[in-house]
Order: C-alpha cells, then structure tokens, then sequence
C-alpha cells in the first residue's frame, strides 16, 4: 500500500493544520469546518495528480484546443457525520463525482470499550470506479475498514484512495493489513505517533464531529 503523508511536504496545508488543531482557533465552528473543506480540496487536488488522463479537445470561441481529462469515474464516500465538510472539500475539486455515505459510530459498553456499527449506507455502483474514501480522523481504522467492507456491498471499486486529515501510526499499519494492497492509497496531512486509552489521537485535534457540529 503506498502511504503519502502530505505534511512531510512544505504547502499552505501546514497553515490549515496548524488551525484545526489549535485550542485558539477551534472555538469557532465555522472556521474549523472551512479549514476541513480546505484541506479536503487540497488532498483532492494532490489525488488527482495520480490519476489515469487522455487526450480530448475543447472547443473555444476562437477554434479548438488540446485537453488532458481524468478517465476515471470518481465516488467520494464519507463517514457521518465528522466526514461532512471534508467531503465537500473533495466534491468542490471532483465536481462531477458521484457521493455515498455511511454511518458509523462508536457504541460504548464503558468508558473505554466499545464496538464500532455500521447502521446507514446510501452509494452508487463501485465496480470499477475511484473510490474516495474520506474521514477527518483515522484514530483506530475500525471505522475506515468496515466502512470500506460496508461499501463493497456496493460493487469492487478499481482503486480505492483513503484520504485523512489526522491518522495515528497504529490506524495506518491497521489499515495497510486489511484493505487489498496493490488497489489502495492512504493520504494523511499528518500521521500522530499513538491513540490513548479513550482512542483518540495524541496530540491529534479532539472530536471533529463535535467540533464541526457540537457536542453529542
């Protein structure tokens, strides 16, 4: 599996980062949620540069010009309900891409313990096409591996990108041994080195989804 992790790179994504982790700026929802969008269309952008192009032509005032077009059939898929403003940032890039959603929430038996449930999933046909598979925060990858599963119920999509904002080391090793290898990329803005004892990313950013939309 190749795993990019985008903030080995010097870009503006480091500005956008630096905000929604910061306690100072996180207290202004609307922002937190712009600077998730943000990142999604930067991350967008950077898969983009991966995928398969053919030749075309468009026609101008003036004549016709030479074009290069993506030949792939693109699906962005999120996780509710954190996923949502990251998932418009990749749509505002992949403007013609088709959209699926799943649900997935941690169920606690106790304050540490808890099982991971998949209850909703809405999604076009995969077979064969580029699946986006979008999530804020890759703490554990439990969420992000039967979100995948649940999807494939969908059809066996070519290539499957799964792109994060924030991802613990344990999350990325956890996701490289269960999705196919040879037909998935992970990208991270950044990648945490461990999760606590609640699972949450160390130092990671907090809750997005309560973030993003308040507390539960």
């Amino acid at each position: 599996m190749d795993i990019i992790n985008l903030s080995e790179q010097d870009s503006v994504l480091h500005q956008y980062l630096c905000e929604v982790r910061s306690v100072d700026v996180q207290g202004d929802p609307l922002r937190f949620r712009r600077n998730l969008e943000r990142i999604g269309w930067l991350m967008a952008y950077e898969i983009s540069r991966r995928m398969r192009y053919t030749d075309g032509q468009v026609t101008t005032p003036l004549g016709t010009a030479p074009v290069r077009l993506a030949d792939e059939r693109v699906v962005v898929a999120t996780i509710l309900r954190a996923g949502l403003p990251f998932h418009q940032g990749f749509l505002d890039c992949f403007d013609r891409a088709e959209n699926a959603f799943v649900s997935a929430y941690r169920k606690y038996a106790d304050e540490r313990t808890f099982d991971i449930h998949i209850e909703y999933i809405a999604s076009p046909r995969l077979d064969g096409k580029t699946l986006l598979l979008v999530d804020p925060m890759l703490a554990t990858g439990g969420s992000m591996e039967l979100a995948y599963r649940a999807l494939l119920t969908k059809g066996t999509p070519a290539h499957v990108h799964v792109a994060t904002i924030i991802a613990s080391r344990q999350a990325v090793d956890y996701i490289a041994d269960r999705l196919p290898a040879d037909r998935t990329t992970l990208w991270a803005a950044a990648i945490d080195p461990h999760i606590n004892a609640h699972s949450y990313i160390v130092p990671g950013l907090g809750d997005a989804g309560d973030l993003a939309y308040g507390e539960k």
